[in-house]
C-alpha cells in the first residue's frame, strides 16, 4: 500500500488553506476553529490527579466527556446544549439480570419566545435547560448574543444571532423605523456588548457550504447589461467612423 503525503487526520486543515476556502475572511476562518462546549450531561473533576479515599495514594484522573449525539431536529430548536445519550440499563432494574441498550433524551416542549431586537415572537422547541438559561440571561436575545457558538449547537440560534447582529449594525433602516424613541433604548441597550461592523455580521452562523456559496457570489463580476454593451459599441463605431472620414477645410 504506497503511503501518503498527508495523513488522513489533517486532510480538512488543509483543504481550508488552498483554493476558495482560503479567500474567507479571517474571522469567518476563526469562528471554524473547534473549542469544548461547556459540560451539560457530565461534571469535570477539573484536576489531573487526586488522592484515592480508601488507599491515601495519589491517582491520575481524566475528564473525559459523555458522548452526545444532537439529531436533525435539534438544530431547529433550541435544547441548551442537551442532546441523546446512549448508554445501558438493567433490564427491570434488576442487577442481575443481563444490561440491554437505552437512549435518554431531553424533555422537549414549545414555548413562545419574544425578540426585542427583531420585535418579533417565535414559537420554538426549547428544554427546561434553555428556559433556565435565558432567566440566567435576562432575556432571550441577551441568551442568544452571549452563548457561544458550541453551547447554542443550534443552527436556528446561530441564524437568530445572525439576524440580531445584523438588525443593530442596520439600526438606522431596519431597527424601529417607525419609532425613533422605541429604536434609540434598545439599540443603547445592546451596543456597547455586542455592535460589530455589518461586514462581520453578515458571516456569523454560516455553515461552511453557506461562506463558501457566499464567497463565491462576492467574486463573480456581475453581469454587464446588454444595453450598455451595444450604446458603447455604438459609440465607438461612430468615433472610428468620424476619424475614418476625410477632412474638408474651406478656402475663404
Amino acid at each position: 500500500m504506497p503511503l501518503l503525503k498527508y495523513p488522513p487526520k489533517i486532510w480538512n486543515a488543509l483543504k481550508m488553506k488552498e483554493g476558495i476556502k482560503a479567500r474567507l475572511p479571517e474571522h469567518y476562518l476563526k469562528s471554524l476553529e473547534q473549542k469544548e462546549p461547556t459540560a451539560v450531561h457530565w461534571k469535570p473533576l477539573g484536576v489531573n490527579y487526586r488522592l484515592n479515599p480508601k488507599t491515601g495514594q495519589k491517582e491520575r484522573v481524566q475528564d473525559i466527556p459523555i458522548p452526545i449525539y444532537y439529531p436533525p431536529e435539534s438544530q431547529d430548536g433550541l435544547w441548551g446544549g442537551e442532546g441523546w445519550i446512549s448508554g445501558y440499563r438493567y433490564a427491570n432494574n434488576d442487577k442481575m439480570s443481563n444490561r440491554v441498550k437505552k437512549t435518554w433524551k431531553p424533555q422537549l416542549f414549545k414555548r413562545e419566545l419574544y425578540s426585542e431586537i427583531l420585535d418579533h415572537k417565535f414559537t420554538i422547541t426549547v428544554t427546561h435547560r434553555t428556559l433556565d438559561l435565558i432567566d440566567a440571561a435576562f432575556g432571550f436575545d441577551l441568551y442568544i448574543l452571549k452563548t457561544p457558538k458550541e453551547d447554542l449547537s443550534s443552527k436556528l440560534g446561530m441564524d437568530l444571532k445572525r439576524a440580531m447582529l445584523l438588525r443593530l449594525a442596520r439600526k438606522n433602516t431596519q431597527l424601529y423605523p417607525d419609532d425613533p424613541v422605541r429604536r434609540e433604548k434598545v439599540y443603547n441597550k445592546f451596543k456597547q456588548q455586542f455592535e460589530i461592523p455589518e461586514e462581520e455580521a453578515e458571516w456569523v452562523g454560516l455553515t461552511l457550504e453557506e461562506a463558501v456559496e457566499k464567497q463565491r457570489q462576492l467574486e463573480v463580476k456581475p453581469p454587464e447589461p446588454l444595453f450598455k454593451v451595444c450604446v458603447e459599441k455604438l459609440i465607438e463605431d461612430l468615433q472610428i467612423q468620424k476619424l475614418s472620414e476625410p477632412h474638408l477645410i474651406e478656402n475663404k
